[in-house]
């Protein structure tokens, strides 16, 4: 029997509006492009020079992540709506999260590995976000009126990260290319306003649905935990399982626990990929929430893992 209540929540409508996404759109745009001022071409050649790292790191963020939220949402069965658990999916089909690098850098891991680990994952986003969402979602169910946009309007869903994803990458790579010397006295302001930027509006966002989210946290609170602890686990466990070094396993295991929710919000608000009569509520908490939960747990791994020798 589904959790009682858990299915109102794809019929929530929250409060947010075609301005709202025009900011969102912009916030992720610009949050991309910081990212995109530390990647270089000598970042895709860890993938030849050191390979095993980079490809475990691969591994468990595009293959092992989204298979193992199907299982969860297999074995949860009944108690999940189909909004929460096809967020669960988009959440885990997205790429690592704008902060990734800094926690990482807390954390006392690979700092080289985090920032490539984070440019090839944000490249092969825009083609494996949409074809892990449209796999995974359409195993769940085939029924499931949320999975036909993404099975109709798949390209739709290709252009905007594309758009989004894609395009600040590329801006931002020639701008570093081009413009060597202002891009080290620009990128660590840029990359820390970037994450000012996307805090406020994710407050703003918050205050304007605080009834909202005060009324219904408590269907997803402990959803988004396991979820984000399985993925935590997932990074270390693999990494372990493949005996790499310690800050390997420290920037794999918080490069797999920070997700770009921004992304799967973008997604989500785009009506053009899953218009909201469909009820896509539980889709936009889902996200929402893992948006501030894996930066309080990845803040919190970071800090105990900094006071912890690497020996």
């Amino acid at each position: 029997m589904m959790l009682e209540g858990i299915e109102v929540l794809d019929e929530l409508r929250l409060n947010f509006n075609e301005e709202g996404l025009m900011a969102l759109n912009f916030t992720l745009f610009f949050v991309m492009f910081g990212i995109a001022l530390e990647i270089k071409v000598a970042h895709f050649k860890q993938v030849f020079v050191k390979p095993k790292a980079v490809m475990v790191g691969f591994f468990t963020q595009f293959i092992l992540l989204p298979a193992l939220t199907f299982v969860i949402i297999w074995l949860m069965g009944a108690y999940l709506s189909a909004g929460v658990a096809l967020g669960m999916i988009l959440v885990a089909a997205c790429p690592g999260g704008n902060i990734s690098n800094f926690v990482s850098s807390m954390a006392k891991g690979n700092a080289a590995l985090s920032v490539s680990l984070t440019a090839i994952a944000t490249i092969l986003a825009i083609f494996l976000t949409p074809l892990n969402f449209g796999f995974w979602g359409s195993m769940y169910s085939s029924t499931t009126p949320l999975v036909v946009p993404i099975e109709i309007e798949s390209l739709e869903m290709f252009k905007t990260v594309l758009l989004l994803v894609g395009m600040p990458i590329v801006l931002g790579m020639l701008f570093n290319y081009r413009f060597a010397r202002l891009t080290e006295k620009i990128k660590k302001p840029i990359k820390f306003m970037s994450i000012i930027i996307f805090a406020f509006y994710v407050i703003i966002a918050f205050a304007n649905n605080f009834n909202h989210f005060m009324g219904y946290i408590h269907y997803v609170f402990l959803l988004v935990l396991v979820h984000n602890v399985v993925a935590l686990l997932t990074g270390y466990g693999t990494a372990s399982l493949f005996k790499l070094g310690h800050k390997n396993r420290r920037t794999i295991t918080i490069e797999t626990g920070i997700q770009n929710s921004g992304l799967a919000l973008v997604l989500i608000f785009n009506p053009s990929i899953f218009p909201p009569e469909l009820g896509t509520g539980g889709m936009a908490l889902i996200a929402g929430w893992w948006g501030i939960w894996h930066i309080i747990s990845g803040l919190a791994i970071a800090f105990y893992w900094s006071k912890q020798s690497l020996a």
